[in-house]
């Protein structure tokens, strides 16, 4: 218990959580959405990299008119754990599904948020 009340008292380089661009998830957010409960903002946060990882790979192998709808739900996943990279790439997705480069910049996201997740999981 200790070593998880430490990973949520000191974050990467920082006096106290607070958004940044350089940020996967927003602390602020995640907080306001788990009511500051810190074991659910750590079970939330990991139920979010188990679906984003598999809502991925279902949005790879998916038809364009399929893809559109799996980007819809990770987008909508994303936005409330605050990981707001991710929702946006999967919101270009939504709106153009058949540019690769956009599912590029979604996997990377995607890998940004889970690494940090990783992380804050310490």
């Amino acid at each position: 218990m200790a070593a998880l009340k430490i990973a949520f008292e000191a974050p990467d380089n920082s006096l106290s959580p607070r958004a940044t661009a350089a940020r996967a998830i927003d602390l602020v957010h995640l907080e306001a959405q788990t009511m500051g409960d810190k074991a659910l903002e750590a079970e939330v946060l990991q139920l979010f990299a188990r679906q984003a990882r598999q809502l991925l790979k279902t949005l790879i192998d998916d038809a364009d008119a399929a893809r559109a709808e799996t980007a819809h739900r990770l987008k909508g996943a994303a936005l409330a754990v605050g990981a707001f990279a991710v929702a946006e790439n999967a919101a270009a997705i939504e709106k153009a599904p058949a540019n690769p480069a956009y599912i590029g910049a979604l996997s990377a996201a995607v890998l940004d948020a889970e690494l940090f997740i990783l992380k804050f999981s310490r």
